[in-house]
């Protein structure tokens, strides 16, 4: 009985140690610098409120709904922007999801609905990649015509 006491102390005190390793790879911080801004362009405001419909795309489309119309369309461009970082990584998008007022004096219009190019998730390619961003413009009834309207919005881009 004394050796099986023995035997059975000795498996009980043994112990066994594995190394782990901890490693980290730095990479490039993700940038989004604005290279052009949204403009709808001229738009006509009719008796009755519309929207002008402006894509997200290096040569946007407009369309319009209700009383507006289109008038001069050779400063429309979605806003642009370019998207930095590390080789062919993967990254999120976010836009506004509440309505973006713009201004002229006291004059006011509303944008929402934005859209982008690539949308919800875009992919480096040598590290860069050029997002577009559209979005509805409301126009009410008779909008009272300005020099130009502004107002700005925020875009997020982050790493997957």
């Amino acid at each position: 009985m004394k050796k099986s006491l023995v035997a059975l102390a000795i498996i009980v005190g043994v112990s066994i140690v594995a190394a782990g390793s901890a490693n980290a790879a730095i990479i490039a911080d993700i940038t989004l610098t604005k290279t052009a801004d949204m403009n709808f362009g001229d738009v006509i405001a009719g008796a009755t409120l519309g929207t002008v419909v402006l894509t997200a795309a290096a040569s946007p489309e407009r369309s319009v709904t209700g009383g507006t119309e289109l008038g001069n369309s050779t400063s429309v461009s979605s806003a642009t922007f370019t998207v930095g970082g590390e080789g062919t990584s993967t990254y999120s998008i976010t836009l506004p999801t509440s309505d973006v007022t713009i201004t002229s004096g006291e004059n006011e219009m509303t944008v929402n609905t934005f859209t982008s190019s690539p949308s919800g998730t875009g992919l480096l390619s040598g590290g860069t990649q050029t997002l577009y961003v559209g979005a509805t413009l409301n126009v009410a009834a008779d909008q009272a015509s300005g020099s130009n309207y502004t107002g700005s919005f925020n875009v997020t881009v982050a790493y997957n």
